[in-house]
């Protein structure tokens, strides 16, 4: 079973992610800022991440640029609703970063679920074949 990390301040959002990724059979492991999440990455095997850019402690941006030295391959969704400028912003930013997939919030469970399975398939062996 494909484990997803869920990092966001907002506990409503990690709810709401959780359920509708526990639904589609994923596990999930969830922290509500950067650096909980990048202690749960070391402390579990994780498939994707899924991380929110405005946190507190350790924002996403840092997040990302974190896990990336550690494991360039692993799939990356960022989300926002913005901060101090507009969420656009942050999501255009995160972009920057290699193999990274941007949503705006709110989150669209359709959206949501297409992206991970997406992401999770680049993941196969190039001749593995695709659903």
């Amino acid at each position: 079973m494909k484990q997803i990390l869920v990092i966001d301040d907002d506990l409503m959002t990690l709810e709401v992610l959780r359920k509708i990724l526990e639904a589609e059979g994923y596990q999930v492991v969830t922290a509500l800022d950067g650096q909980k999440g990048l202690d749960a990455f070391h402390q579990t095997s994780i498939d994707l991440v899924i991380t929110d850019l405005v946190m507190p402690v350790k924002d996403g941006l840092r997040t990302i640029m974190e896990l990336r030295k550690e494991n360039q391959l692993i799939p990356i969704i960022a989300i926002s609703a913005g901060g101090a400028i507009a969420k656009e912003r942050y999501l255009t930013a995160a972009q920057y970063l290699d193999n990274i997939i941007a949503i705006p919030k709110p989150l669209k469970r359709k959206e949501i679920i297409e992206t991970v399975k997406k992401l999770l398939r680049r993941k196969n062996p190039p001749d593995a074949l695709e659903i």
